[in-house]
């Protein structure tokens, strides 16, 4: 991969994680407070520590995709305790974190970087994982929310709860 074509790949890439952020983020606003502890089955996360999840997995790997290194070491011990703390975090950096891959060079766009011994790729392609990652979590959670006794927004279309309204 060209360094060019590997900025622009970095480019549409970011643009997508930033028009999927708000949905992610409606769908997470939707946990109640008093029920952010169900889980569907014992073996699956509570719908907070699924959130938490997707927010700090998404955030901490645009990081490393910035650093040019993948680590399993979490980079976030001081989590929120609330779905508001949560968003909030969120907020505040997944921002920061799409602007340091925005300012990636593009050789280190297209530099192969190795992701944790299960794929050695273009540093720019993990930010498809990413948006990825977020999005087959998100769905997980969406699925949660009615059976906690929450709505279901509109994802990419209406729901039952939200229903789609064309633009005027």
């Amino acid at each position: 991969m060209t360094p060019e074509l590997a900025a622009a790949v970095r480019d549409m890439r970011c643009a997508g994680l930033e028009w999927e952020a708000p949905t992610t983020r409606k769908v997470i606003a939707a946990i109640p407070e008093a029920n952010r502890d169900w889980r569907p089955d014992p073996k699956a996360r509570t719908a907070f520590e699924l959130a938490w999840h997707i927010v700090s997995s998404d955030v901490q790997m645009l990081d490393e995709i910035a650093d040019g290194a993948f680590t399993m070491e979490e980079r976030f011990p001081d989590k929120p305790t609330t779905v508001e703390g949560l968003l909030a975090f969120y907020d505040r950096e997944l921002p920061r974190a799409l602007a340091r891959v925005k300012a990636l060079a593009p050789a280190d766009c297209a530099k192969v970087v190795d992701f944790y011994g299960a794929f050695q790729l273009p540093n720019v392609a993990y930010v498809g994982f990413v948006e990825s990652h977020g999005v087959h979590h998100r769905g997980q959670l969406s699925t949660y929310l009615r059976p906690m006794g929450s709505k279901v927004p509109s994802i990419y279309g209406g729901s039952a709860d939200e229903p789609w309204a064309p633009p005027a």
